[in-house]
């Protein structure tokens, strides 16, 4: 449980922060940044769960990817340490629930014969849109994890790719399994 008394603290006044472990870090740190853009992700996560009334089923699907980006932002602010206790990680089993959301939504597209523009119904534009910050943020921690002495867990990283890939079919989903995709078309407007 965590619990928060006091929101502001002034220990990163001076330009850093801590990391779950108590190490201070620059708030540029990869490591920081990496966190922040998983952060960033639930977010717009949240904007897009605003409009999903009528898909309760991508609703619920979205409410636990949102806990489980808690648990990888807990995972990637405490890096992990040989003899150090373990801390809260991102697990395979969260990784294969998104495979199975992934497959049981895309049962319902029809296959794609163009790449698709974010659009569509408000929900979808902000499921690419929640894409797209997923992607940064696992270009993020992909970066992090080739750094020395940077661990990084491979699960934090597959989680991260599944991520993507279920928010780009669950808008499909919600473009009414794909009907109201835009479509691009090459070269529309030479």
């Amino acid at each position: 449980m965590v619990i928060l008394n006091r929101i502001y603290t002034r220990t990163g006044d001076d330009g850093t922060t801590a990391l779950g472990s108590g190490e201070r870090r620059p708030k540029y740190d990869l490591r920081v940044s990496a966190y922040g853009t998983v952060d960033e992700t639930n977010a717009v996560i949240g904007v897009a769960r605003l409009h999903l009334a009528q898909a309760p089923a991508i609703d619920a699907m979205l409410g636990r990817v949102q806990n489980d980006l808690f648990d990888l932002g807990a995972d990637l602010a405490v890096p992990q340490r040989e003899g150090k206790a373990e801390r809260l990680r991102v697990l395979a089993t969260q990784v294969e629930r998104l495979e199975q959301d992934i497959d049981a939504l895309n049962a319902d597209l029809a296959p794609l014969n163009s790449f698709i523009l974010p659009g569509g119904t408000p929900a979808a534009a902000h499921l690419h849109l929640a894409r797209t910050v997923c992607r940064r943020a696992e270009r993020m921690v992909v970066e992090l994890a080739s750094q020395p002495n940077e661990p990084v867990s491979d699960a934090a990283v597959q989680y991260l790719n599944r991520l993507s890939d279920f928010l780009f079919v669950a808008g499909r989903a919600v473009n009414d399994n794909g009907a109201r995709d835009v479509l691009w078309v090459p070269g529309q407007n030479r």
